[in-house]
């Protein structure tokens, strides 16, 4: 008899400084809302939650400690109840301990969420896949900025459409299921 594949939630950079930047990210409420869905739907299913906090030299907007590093208040992150943990690439698996917390935890399946889609959210999406583990990507719960070249919702919709099928099952939030 074959056991549920273990999930957790993997919240990424939601932080002062990108999600109150001026140039706000895309649906920013929407964004911040569905992110709180999952959080909840994880605690209730009793999954754990993850964030990873981009962090910047010394002396850059985002360095550790600074205003624009801290988390959002409104994720109700503690960290004697989540793991969180800094990083300094897009990739959340390279230089951290992430793929070991993971593993000794037995979590075989990531969802994840934050910001930014076309940087964070791909490349982690990408990599959770090469580490082996299954990846869901809330559908709605990651997001960006326009660029010169595409609008954030553009952005969005074709990392949702490559993403799907060969590194990630893309699902609504509301539609994720967690396992504990």
């Amino acid at each position: 008899m074959s056991h549920p594949i273990r999930s957790a939630l993997l919240l990424i950079d939601m932080q002062h400084g990108l999600y109150h930047a001026p140039d706000a990210p895309w649906q920013r409420e929407a964004l911040l809302a569905n992110i709180q869905l999952l959080v909840s739907q994880a605690r209730a299913a009793g999954s754990p939650v993850l964030a990873a906090r981009h962090t910047g030299p010394a002396g850059s907007p985002i360095a550790a400690g600074s205003a624009a590093w801290q988390l959002l208040p409104e994720l109700g992150l503690d960290p004697a109840h989540n793991y969180i943990f800094d990083k300094t690439r897009p990739n959340c698996f390279a230089g951290t301990e992430l793929q070991a917390w993971l593993q000794t935890r037995d979590i075989g399946q990531l969802v994840l969420a934050g910001m930014k889609t076309q940087y964070c959210v791909d490349t982690t999406c990408r990599a959770a896949n090469v580490h082996g583990l299954q990846c869901i990507l809330a559908a709605d719960a990651h997001s960006c900025m326009d660029t010169p070249q595409l609008a954030a919702s553009q952005i969005i919709a074709h990392h949702n459409a490559t993403l799907h099928g060969a590194f990630a099952q893309v699902v609504p939030s509301s539609q994720i299921v967690f396992q504990a």
